[in-house]
């Protein structure tokens, strides 16, 4: 059995926090044995609601490793949730700043570094009234591309229900059904065999995760995706 992987006083504190959080929906982890029990992987996942890294942060804990996500400068900047996201291995994103490469810079040294790395790739909660992911960034390609690392697609939904992302209303009864279903990891041998830096490369692999992403949330919901994303919001 593999053993769990040991984490610090922050990840002690989250735990403590968020398991309980999760006892607002019911949980159905479908595909958790594709993460890896070992080694750097980079999970890419929708955003739905505030609740995401929560219900995420546990979902990938009972996979017996230790989340290190990927969120926006303001996480870090929360009185008491961001002492415990950069506590516990979180990485601040400084999107259109000097700062934006130093993001990255560790979000690569942490894969190398054999940890598992969450990334949402909307950059912010989806704004399509029906929850369909948006158009993305594409900081999550370059992660893909220039490591040798399984990149695992992951669909989230339920969440948005019990905490809406639009109207910020916590809606605990009755109670909702949150379900993770995790994909195969992506083959990307012939994105990394092209120039990994390129703009039109860079997209083409953020459309490649997305679409898979959205797939896997069409099979959770048992219906068609739009033929269209709905469009990028910063």
């Amino acid at each position: 059995m593999a053993r769990r992987e040991k984490g610090g006083l922050w990840v002690g504190v989250a735990a403590a926090l968020f398991y309980p959080a999760t006892r607002l929906g019911r949980h159905v982890y479908r595909g958790g044995e594709k993460i890896p029990r070992e080694g750097g992987a980079l999970l890419v996942l929708n955003h739905i609601s505030h609740m995401d890294p929560a219900v995420d942060s546990v979902f990938v804990h009972r996979q017996k490793r230790i989340p290190c996500f990927l969120a926006k400068e303001s996480v870090a900047k929360a009185p008491i949730f961001g002492k415990i996201f950069l506590g516990s291995g979180g990485i601040p994103v400084y999107r259109g700043s000097v700062a934006a490469g130093d993001s990255l810079r560790a979000a690569h040294q942490a894969l190398r570094d054999g940890k598992i790395v969450v990334i949402y790739p909307e950059g912010t909660i989806t704004r399509d009234p029906d929850g369909w992911p948006k158009k993305s960034f594409t900081g999550a390609a370059r992660l893909a591309l220039e490591n040798d690392v399984p990149v695992i697609p992951i669909a989230r939904w339920g969440t948005n229900y019990i905490f809406n992302g639009y109207t910020k209303k916590l809606t605990p009864f009755p109670r909702r059904t949150v379900t993770h279903l995790v994909g195969d990891p992506l083959e990307l041998d012939v994105y990394r065999a092209r120039n990994r830096r390129s703009a039109s490369n860079l997209r083409q692999v953020t459309e490649v995760m997305m679409d898979e992403v959205t797939a896997l949330l069409a099979e959770i919901r048992h219906e068609p995706p739009p033929a269209v994303k709905p469009k990028e919001t910063h």
